[in-house]
């Protein structure tokens, strides 16, 4: 099964978006493949930098875009459209990353050890590697913001709507996960 590209180069100008969403809830299929081609690629690596699988990032971006089509009737615009798209977006990642969690440890209690692997090599990693890594281990709240803030440069209010928190706690959980990042980082600094 091939996934479905996602759209690479730079979207043209073209119509606003409330006349695209307009055009869309009215069933102009060129409408949203032009609003699909504009935030294709943002949405696409937001989910990516979450799930951290290609194949299972443009699946997402599929998902993402189907949900909104299907709610941008309700759209009322009491905030950007990016950050409505990519709160669907965190909210659509985050539940399919816990579905993946939920099998894995399914997978695991089942003891279906691969005996054939090979075995790893102890490397010292270089510092992007190390990071990608520091993130990863970050608790879901903590790894949100800031991938979000710090990745993505959305503001602590964006970030507050699209997950659903207050802003104080979206500056708050970045401050932990910046102090939890140092400590891990802490051998590449010396």
């Amino acid at each position: 099964m091939t996934t479905p590209a996602i759209a690479l180069h730079a979207p043209d100008a073209g119509p606003p978006e409330w006349t695209l969403i307009t055009q869309i809830v009215a069933g102009d299929r060129s409408a949203a493949r032009t609003l699909y081609d504009r935030h294709a690629r943002r949405v696409h690596r937001l989910v990516f930098r979450i799930c951290g699988d290609e194949e299972l990032a443009c699946d997402l971006v599929q998902d993402v875009f189907i949900r909104a089509f299907g709610q941008l009737a309700s759209f009322r615009g009491d905030s950007a459209f990016t950050t409505w798209l990519h709160r669907i977006a965190v909210t659509t990642a985050l539940n399919q990353m816990r579905k993946v969690k939920r099998i894995r440890s399914h997978e695991e209690a089942l003891g279906d050890e691969d005996i054939h692997a090979a075995p790893s090599r102890e490397a010292d990693p270089d510092l992007k590697a190390r990071l990608h890594a520091a993130i990863d281990a970050l608790p879901e709240g903590l790894r949100m913001t800031v991938v979000l803030h710090d990745v993505e440069g959305y503001t602590h209010s964006e970030i507050g709507e699209m997950l659903g928190i207050a802003e104080g706690t979206s500056k708050a959980r970045l401050f932990e996960a910046r102090g939890r990042l140092r400590v891990a980082l802490a051998d590449f600094a010396s």
